[in-house]
């Protein structure tokens, strides 16, 4: 019978059976049992290892590289070639004018582009 994951042992156990019955065929009581245990595992994970979303210029840099865009490829986004590698080396802050632009270009919400962040020293 299946139960919430409260400690570390019960996660473990939880991994391990549920690399048992991945492959599972759908419609199997397997299969049943391999979704509902992914939610367990999934909601343990999410209490206890969280995932921080990335910050602005992470979100831009991962972006970038799904969309195989250079630095080049957003000047007009940022104002100039000088601000582009300014803005991805965190030694000037995003502009509203560039969060609009790349928010744009590049799909990204701006909630995601107005996070502060710390310019590198």
């Amino acid at each position: 019978m299946l139960k919430l994951i409260k400690t570390e042992e019960q996660y473990n156990v939880a991994l391990k059976r549920l690399g048992q019955i991945f492959g599972a065929p759908t419609g199997t009581s397997e299969s049943d049992e391999c979704d509902v245990l992914a939610l367990l595992v999934g909601a343990y994970e999410d209490e206890h290892y969280p995932i921080e979303p990335p910050g602005p210029i992470e979100a831009i840099k991962i972006r970038m590289e799904q969309l195989q865009l250079r630095q080049v490829d957003l000047i007009e986004e940022t104002g100039g070639k000088n601000r582009v590698s300014e803005v991805l080396n965190k030694k000037r802050k995003l502009s509203i004018e560039m969060i609009r632009n790349l928010s744009k270009r590049l799909n990204l919400s701006l909630n995601v582009l107005t996070q502060d962040y710390q310019l590198a020293q």
